[in-house]
């Protein structure tokens, strides 16, 4: 078992790598993936998320720590664990986020993470299905991305709102710039997700020189002299080492890559100690820096349809299935959200600092169902949170799963700007033409009042759920306490690197999966370059 490189995580940006890394025919590459191969029927249904989020065979089920921003609330963390990683089971939501956050990385020191140098690899990965008035999107690459194929009234008259209420249209948030309102773009090709393990494994699944191990989990990488040599997995029950000719590539995730190297004897020597774990190198901001966008959900009932009352009963349900199985269009293909806006919460802000996710339905808790009238759900974070948070090992055992310390709204900033977006929501829910088909603010709810910010805050502690999208536990850059290089290379150690969402320096202002895959592109030119050299 031994290879040119071997990458650990099939997710958003593992197999971007090895999608890339062996086409050329040059290089053996092996890819392990903790869960099982692809073949679950849900993951390819867009709507499936309902049904591969909190599963066993497809979600790792991480939960936080119970966490004061959120009145000492432990909630649920879904991560994929299945071929494709998060981008089996996520929402389909594309998006790249706005050219400044990649220009901030830049002016911390990442050279060659600026806009200009990541929108080649977007535009590579990529292939958008809808207009491109400005030369800036992509055409031929592998992942598809297409608007949705479901609209719904509420909606549309959500976006007519908050065009009345002052915020402009905007047909391609993706485009040159990212404020504005309009509908979500998808991972979805035709009626079908696209996820990653479709758009970069399935085309390579017959090369010879790539071999993809799935239920097979890295518990650590095999260092000698200061040099990454391979990993050591549990492939179906049994250990094996898996060697690496020239790399070693975390591809795990904002929890798994630092864990792995937590479990590999990289770390906090005060944090491995009291677990045994022998301090191979000395890093103590591995598991720091963790970053995530928190949704706070106000919850509106309407007189119109939604997907509430379309999925009440079983005939219903059946009539939707069949639609699906005939035409593959219909509420089978909806995506987490299907509007949004990227706004700003004040004026005198240079780019949007809020970001909407507007559902034609609602739920406490989308695992129980949908509730019982009908409502459309306007889901708000703040894209750029002050607030970072912690991974801690719970034990030295690879099935443990890692402390996860969020620290949501640990900042006046961050709380500020969460009751602010909540205050828009309601905002947007008074303009007509929308106002006039609500019937009622079922959340927060009359009892909080709208200037009461204190009601509000706590109101958003209580209820307010992540949005999915942890990154930086293995932050890039040029300073000494970095966790990787601009190069994407980790300190102290050669033939080791991290690339996927946890590198990222700070978030980025949207959702994770399309920059994850955009690092993964990356980061396989960099692996192939050195190579070369």
């Amino acid at each position: 078992m031994e290879f040119d490189f071997v990458i650990v995580g099939a997710g958003s940006a593992g197999c971007a790598i090895a999608g890339r890394l062996s086409e050329n025919g040059r290089h053996t590459v092996a890819l392990l993936e903790a869960g099982p191969r692809d073949t679950n029927p849900w993951i390819h249904v867009p709507v499936g998320y309902f049904r591969t989020m909190g599963h066993p065979g497809t979600d790792w089920r991480y939960r936080t720590q119970p966490d004061a921003g959120l009145a000492g609330r432990s909630i649920p963390w879904p991560r994929g664990r299945v071929l494709g990683g998060s981008s089996s089971i996520n929402g389909l939501l594309y998006v790249r986020g706005q050219p400044q956050d990649y220009d901030g990385w830049a002016q911390m020191g990442c050279t060659g993470w600026s806009w200009n140098d990541v929108l080649p690899y977007f535009k590579r990965s990529e292939s958008w299905k809808g207009a491109d008035g400005d030369g800036l999107r992509g055409c031929d690459g592998p992942l598809s991305v297409q608007s949705s194929r479901l609209e719904r009234k509420i909606v549309d008259l959500w976006i007519d709102a908050a065009e009345a209420a002052g915020y402009r249209r905007n047909p391609d948030y993706n485009g040159a710039d990212q404020e504005g309102v309009g509908y979500f773009q998808l991972t979805m090709k035709g009626g079908r997700r696209c996820s990653a393990a479709v758009a970069y494994l399935w085309p390579a699944r017959n090369r010879k020189n790539l071999e993809i191990l799935t239920d097979a989990q890295t518990e650590k990488v095999l260092l000698e002299d200061g040099r990454a040599v391979g990993v050591r997995a549990r492939i179906k029950g049994a250990f094996r080492n898996i060697r690496a000719r020239r790399e070693v590539i975390l591809s795990a995730g904002a929890i798994g890559s630092p864990q792995i190297l937590m479990l590999s004897g990289i770390g906090d020597p005060d944090e491995l100690a009291p677990h045994g774990i022998v301090v191979k190198v000395a890093a103590a901001d591995v598991g720091k820096n963790l970053q995530d966008h928190l949704q706070a959900r106000p919850v509106f009932k309407t007189r119109l349809s939604t997907i509430n009352t379309e999925t009440s009963n079983v005939f219903k349900q059946a009539a939707i299935a069949a639609q699906y199985a005939l035409t593959q269009r219909g509420p089978m293909t909806m995506a987490a959200s299907l509007g949004t806006g990227f706004l700003k919460t004040e004026d005198r802000l240079e780019t949007p600092d809020i970001q909407f996710h507007i559902q034609p339905f609602s739920a406490d808790n989308p695992a129980d169902g949908p509730h019982p009238f009908s409502a459309f759900t306007a889901s708000v974070l703040q894209l750029r949170p002050e607030s970072a948070g912690y991974l801690k090992l719970a034990s030295a055992n690879m099935d443990a799963h890692p402390e996860i310390h969020p620290r949501y709204l640990d900042t006046e900033t961050d709380r500020r700007t969460i009751v602010r977006g909540i205050q828009v929501a309601r905002k947007i829910a008074g303009t007509e033409p929308l106002k006039s088909h609500i019937t009622e603010e079922h959340a927060p709810g009359a009892g909080v009042g709208a200037d009461d910010e204190a009601a509000i805050l706590d109101w958003a502690r209580r209820t307010a759920v992540t949005i999915y999208h942890p990154t930086g536990t293995c932050r890039m850059g040029i300073d000494d306490s970095a966790v990787v290089d601009p190069r994407l290379r980790v300190r102290g150690v050669r033939g080791l690197r991290v690339a996927d969402a946890s590198i990222m320096p700070r978030i980025v202002s949207g959702n994770t999966n399309a920059p994850a895959i955009m690092i993964g592109e990356k980061a396989s030119d960099m692996v192939l370059e050195d190579a070369r050299a």
